[in-house]
Formats: structure tokens, sequence, C-alpha cells
């Protein structure tokens, strides 16, 4: 279980680093950019490492998927 919320966290961290999806979500939220998210800019390069994002969506979508998995139990 620790593999893929590793993996997921890194492939978050990735995918944002690329894309800037994160930052285009919480930008339409109203608190804007969460506290972990770190970004630099050097010369030209803009450099994004949202780590409390990536760690807040892991942490929903393994929430949500352990209740769906628990909802399908007949126990």
């Amino acid at each position: 279980m620790i593999r893929w919320l590793a993996l997921v966290f890194i492939a978050l961290v990735l995918l944002d680093s690329a894309t800037g999806i994160l930052d285009k979500l919480w930008r339409k939220l109203p608190g804007g950019r969460l506290p972990g998210d770190f970004q630099w800019r050097l010369l030209r390069w803009q450099i994004r490492l949202p780590i409390a994002s990536a760690v807040l969506l892991t942490v929903l979508l393994f929430s949500a998927l352990k209740l769906l998995a628990a909802g399908g139990e007949g126990g």
C-alpha cells in the first residue's frame, strides 16, 4: 500500500512540474495555493514542487478508494 502512495505522490509531483495542472486546480478554489507548494524562478525557468498538493490529493484519492473497497464487502 505504501508503495502505491509513494508512486501516486511522485507521479503527481512530476505531472505538475511538467504541466502545472495542480496550480491551475488550486487557483479555482478560494484559498489559492497550499502553504507547502514551493515555487522558484531562475532566469527564464520556473520550478514548481507541489508537495502539499500532491500529499493532499494522494490522501483523498486513497481514502476514497478505501471507502469504495470497504463498501463492496458484504460484512
